[in-house]
């Protein structure tokens, strides 16, 4: 049993090993209430888990290039993914049915999100852009573009009223739907991922240089850089602990670091992967954690 940080005790046993995905798994995304995961990959398919049972329930397939991200309604009637085809794909769960291809995007699809009611989706693009999706409408046109960005637009994050987004272009941006306003934090360094804390008061990004960093999101101060892990080519995801306690991030020698939030010491780090740690996935409420990798395949780790 691991234990730091207020005795949080931290996933570092492998309980199962997801395999099905012929090549690369670019991304692992927990549903809301963390019963389930999903995975998307190389192999242009995304596919359903349940990761407590070492289940695979279902696989989806329509997208004509790789998958880089899924996301799922909270009522998990929905699913949503995006890839190298440049198309936002709006799923039915049940079915496995596309209800909805959004085009628009003029280029690779990095990342896509719902809103907190799923009757909107966004996404993020190499087209320097953010759309905004409605799903309730037939139109397959975006609602809105968010075109501010100077390169990639690589992740996303969705509050309430605000629309997150971390670029290469070195940029952490915060729109604030209602009143159209944008914030933008400098980081100086190419960012492949953001994930905002679960009290809602910092951003963590992932930046090129090999280190993650904290912000304030009310100032836009740095608060600490996460050190140790490698991260210079690839887009690898970072997360905070469901308690907010600890920081946690995959490395391309396939290595899982986790760090104390605010000593940013390494807590602990180890081999999960034969090859690059694409993706880091916390559940909700238990100490428990999915990854995936280049290697093919879905890891789920518990304390």
């Amino acid at each position: 049993m691991a234990t730091s940080g207020g005795g949080e005790q931290l996933p570092r046993k492998e309980v199962a090993v997801l395999k099905g995905h012929e090549g690369a798994v670019l991304a692992a995304r927990f549903n809301s209430d963390g019963n389930y995961c999903l995975s998307c990959g190389k192999d242009r398919t995304i596919r359903l888990w349940n990761p407590h049972r070492s289940l695979h329930i279902k696989t989806y397939k329509g997208h004509a290039r790789d998958v880089r991200d899924v996301h799922v309604t909270v009522d998990n009637a929905k699913l949503c993914s995006c890839g190298g085809d440049r198309q936002v794909f709006y799923w039915d769960v049940a079915t496995g049915r596309v209800i909805r291809k959004f085009r628009g995007h003029d280029s690779d699809v990095n990342a896509v999100k719902f809103n907190e009611y799923g009757a909107a989706l966004i996404s993020a693009g190499n087209d320097r852009s953010v759309r905004a999706w409605d799903c309730r409408s037939q139109s397959t046109e975006p609602v809105q573009i968010i075109d501010t960005f100077s390169d990639s637009v690589m992740s996303l994050w969705l509050t309430k009223t605000e629309i997150i987004a971390g670029s290469v272009d070195g940029t952490v941006r915060t729109f604030d739907i209602r009143i159209g306003r944008e914030i933008v934090d400098e980081l100086g360094q190419p960012v492949n991922c953001i994930a905002v804390s679960n009290d809602g008061n910092c951003v963590l990004a992932s930046c090129l240089d090999s280190s993650l960093r904290l912000l304030d999101r009310s100032t836009g101060e740095l608060l600490q850089e996460y050190k140790g892990h490698t991260c210079k080519s690839y887009k690898l995801d970072c997360c905070l602990t469901n308690t907010d306690a600890h920081v946690a991030g995959g490395s391309e020698d396939g290595k899982v670091f986790l760090w104390d939030l605010v000593e940013a010491s390494v807590v602990s780090s180890f081999r999960a992967h034969a090859s690059v740690v694409t993706s880091v996935s916390y559940h909700p409420k238990d100490a428990c954690m999915i990854t995936s990798s280049i290697d093919g395949t879905v890891r789920v780790w518990k304390a």
